[in-house]
């Protein structure tokens, strides 16, 4: 009896995820073939052998080879750039590409080692501390005949290969899981920075949170309760809803109040039908949808804060000039769902700032600040740009207006 020979591995880069890939290789029997441009990069790697010359020496000896370097343009010279593996790589085996880079970084490569009958895959990995421990989910878009030849390899490092599909779709899984990352980074600034502004100490928030998710379901529940369709149902979205946009609500009132900057908090009022999978509704009461004018009240308040209607007659007056603005500049043209109303407040500002108005831009100041849309370094900087457009005189007054807006708002006292 003969047996078959075991797939031969290696790895190319020995940071944090290569170094510990090629550990988890080495501890189940695979000591692989590596190569870094540290000649010593192995030195503190246990079992692991020490470093080639080149990715051509370590493809010549291995069937399936892991590229860990940092950047696609590594990843370029790695693989096709001048001793890099398609140069000894031998039709059949396999490439796979840990780096997170672009897709078309990665369509490329692919035809590339296409080209010389070798095998692709793009592969992302998380969490990459635990890459010596065995503990990576290796995230893999390719052929499913390359992702089976490559398995036995993929197996000995990783404690989950998931399979997304076609070539692509393993680097856009990683991309996408890395946007729930960074995206709930930016959610839990602004949510520490209101408690705190509110005198609640960073650790305390993090105890509650603790406390009522320590498996930390509620982060992926929207996605567990998609149907097969992908989308959520609409009875869900419908009960849903009046929570989501009330306490979403609740916490602009609080930022506001305090002078936080939330516009993470802002984006997900504005687009919570759409997080929902519901069509987008006019942003009014469905009982006062048929009259703009009241429509045109609600937009007031919803654009420049809450009580600013109060200011406005209830009803029309015959003023033809007062009833336009709310009934139509308010009631059917803020209140389109084309743009948000973000957008139209940027469109208005650089409008107003070639009037040099600083009483104007100052009301549209408050408006962004009040629903937490512009924080006030974006405003700031807001009006440098500006600068360059309507002239240094006319932004002096755009300044002015900001800075008076900031100090209301927030109490800071204007930049001089």
């Amino acid at each position: 009896m003969t047996t078959e020979p075991a797939v031969r591995a290696g790895v190319i880069g020995l940071g944090m995820i290569g170094g510990g890939v090629a550990v988890s290789l080495a501890r189940s029997g695979r000591a692989p073939a590596v190569h870094d441009i540290r000649p010593d990069a192995a030195s503190t790697l246990p079992g692991v052998p020490d470093v080639l010359g080149s990715p051509a020496e370590v493809a010549a000896a291995s069937d399936v080879v892991m590229v860990a370097v940092v950047n696609a343009e590594q990843a370029r010279v790695a693989i096709t750039g001048e001793g890099g593996l398609l140069t000894t790589a031998r039709p059949g085996s396999t490439v796979v590409l840990l780096s997170t880079v672009a897709l078309p970084v990665v369509q490329e490569l692919a035809a590339a080692c296409a080209e010389r009958g070798v095998g692709f895959l793009d592969c992302g990995v998380t969490p990459g501390d635990k890459a010596a421990e065995h503990g990576m989910v290796a995230i893999v878009g390719g052929d499913a005949a390359v992702v089976e030849t490559a398995r036995p390899v993929l197996d000995d490092w990783a404690k989950l290969v998931v399979h997304c599909g076609p070539s692509g779709t393993g680097m856009a899984t990683k991309i996408a899981r890395n946007v729930v990352t960074y995206g709930t980074w930016r959610t839990v600034h602004e949510a520490a920075a209101l408690a705190s502004a509110a005198g609640v100490a960073p650790n305390r928030l993090a105890e509650v949170i603790q406390a009522a998710d320590p498996e930390g379901h509620t982060l992926l529940q929207l996605l567990g309760m998609r149907g097969k369709d992908g989308k959520l149902p609409e009875t869900v979205g419908g009960q849903i809803t009046p929570l989501m946009t009330k306490d979403l609500d609740a916490a602009l009132d609080l930022a506001a109040t305090l002078g936080v900057s939330v516009p993470a908090v802002a984006v997900a009022r504005e687009g919570a039908a759409e997080t929902l999978d519901l069509p987008r509704a006019e942003p009014v009461a469905p009982e006062d949808s048929d009259d703009p004018y009241r429509r045109g009240l609600e937009l007031m308040d919803r654009v420049y804060g809450p009580g600013f209607s109060d200011t406005m007659p209830k009803a029309p007056t015959g003023d033809p000039f007062t009833d336009a603005t709310v009934s139509h500049l308010f009631g059917e043209v803020w209140s389109r769902p084309a743009l948000s109303v973000r957008d139209r407040r940027l469109l208005v500002l650089g409008a107003t700032a070639a009037l040099g108005r600083s009483d104007l831009i100052r009301i549209q100041t408050e408006g962004a600040l009040i629903n937490g849309e512009l924080d006030t370094s974006q405003l700031r900087e807001a009006v440098l740009h500006l600068a360059l457009y309507v002239g240094w005189g006319n932004a002096s007054s755009v300044w002015t207006g900001v800075e008076e807006a900031i100090t209301a708002q927030t109490g800071t006292p204007p930049q001089n």
